[in-house]
């Protein structure tokens, strides 16, 4: 089975929970302190790596509510 992620998507992710854990992240336009441990993975590591070109999956659509 092949992976998921590649190797520098993993050391992206590496480095933002770094950041985080010492309360040095930071995110978007906002500038606003990360204090979430999944934002710090999912939004900002996995968005740097794949603007990196990194072997990371796409975005999965948000999810249609039904009425």
């Amino acid at each position: 089975m092949a992976r998921k992620y590649g190797k520098a998507a993993g050391t992206k992710v590496e480095k933002a929970m770094h950041e985080f854990k010492r309360g040095k992240l930071k995110s978007g336009k906002s500038n606003k302190k990360v204090t979430s441990r999944k934002q710090a993975i999912r939004a900002i590591g996995l968005s740097q790596a794949r603007k990196r070109g990194a072997k990371v999956p796409k975005k999965r659509a948000a999810s249609r509510r039904r009425s």
